[in-house]
């Protein structure tokens, strides 16, 4: 594992170091296990209190907490932005090298730069595109006519329909389904006939798209995932979706066909979307939610049918008063029936 002393991570993450820099550090660790010779961070009082009686040798830190640490400080800007950027230098990604396997099977049509990693077991099928850098881990099958970009890494198992495109640095994990038939039929003399889907999926660059996912091919033209969006596992997204860039879908999420779903958008678990609606910018859909009408840009919403998040929290908070609500108007009642009873 790289060691790194503490002034070396500081200015890798234009940060300042409080306390000894040249300590060295050998690993990162939350503090509740951390060792000495580790590093851990702490973005509130909280969990500057644990890591400060934690046996890490160091903390990485944002704010002003902390001036008579008894541990050496890493001072950043953002301690969660500065975890996500110093844990690869701990713990990179295995390199995997140049050249395809003697089990691969590559089409002769199949164009594959010379950097590129084809690993055991993998099907490129005819006028396949591979660019730079491009890793299929192992049993990787990639469809006829598709291409995929710089520094492409396709994890065990996954499965490109014919004519996908993979932008750059698109990550795709085990088990992912990209391009397969959209689900469309149509109802003809008592039977369902299927609808063909001709069309294709485009991941845009720096995608990554989770474990179990499904990304239907479209009836015609294309489903977009657009730039710098991350899909999480068991997601399924049905044909001619669109999905704008730096969007956060989680996971079981299920979107039908044909919507539109604007950049910044962010989609809870398990929210279920209709076809054919409009989601815009920078949109909070809340877990478990299901959504049967368009989205304005910015709202926030949830529950099912999902509403914005104003009008659902004022209609949870009258189904909680709802029994007692029962309650008097049948005391009420009572006393009705009672002043009109002829005793009375």
């Amino acid at each position: 594992m790289p060691t790194f002393t503490a002034a070396q991570l500081a200015e890798r993450l234009e940060g300042q170091v409080f306390g000894d820099p040249g300590l060295e550090l050998v690993g990162f660790a939350p503090a509740d296990s951390a060792k000495p010779g580790d590093l851990t961070f702490a973005e509130n009082e909280a969990y500057f209190a644990r890591a400060e009686n934690s046996a890490a040798s160091a903390i990485l830190v944002s704010g002003d907490f902390g001036p008579n640490a008894r541990k050496t400080l890493i001072r950043v800007t953002n301690a969660r932005t500065a975890f996500a950027l110093v844990l690869p230098l701990f713990y990179p990604e295995p390199a995997f090298p140049a050249g395809r396997h003697p089990t691969a099977v590559i089409a002769a049509s199949a164009t594959v730069d010379p950097s590129a990693h084809i690993g055991p077991g993998c099907v490129v099928g005819e006028r396949v595109r591979i660019g730079p850098g491009a890793v299929l881990q192992a049993q990787d099958f990639v469809g006829d006519d598709c291409v995929l970009g710089e520094n492409v890494r396709l994890f065990p198992q996954v499965t490109l329909y014919p004519r996908s495109s993979l932008g750059r640095r698109v990550r795709v994990h085990s088990g992912t389904v990209i391009g397969a038939d959209g689900f469309g039929y149509v109802l003809d003399q008592g039977q369902h006939r299927k609808v063909p889907q001709v069309g294709m999926v485009v991941l845009q660059d720096d995608v990554e798209v989770g474990a179990n996912v499904t990304i239907d091919r479209a009836a015609l033209g294309s489903t977009v995932i657009g730039r710098g969006t991350k899909i999480d596992n068991l997601v399924q997204i049905a044909h001619n979706v669109t999905i704008g860039e730096h969007c956060i879908i989680v996971a079981q999420v299920g979107i039908a066909g044909s919507t539109k779903i604007g950049s910044y958008t962010t989609i809870a678990g398990q929210v279920g979307i209709a076809g054919h609606l409009r989601i815009g910018d920078h949109v909070t859909i809340a877990a478990q939610s299901g959504v049967m009408n368009h989205i304005p840009e910015g709202q926030k919403w949830m529950g099912t049918p999902a509403h914005p998040d104003r009008v659902m929290k004022r209609q949870l908070v009258a189904a909680e008063r709802l029994p007692e609500l029962l309650r008097r108007v049948g005391d009420l009642e009572k006393q009705l029936a009672d002043l009109k009873s002829p005793s009375a």
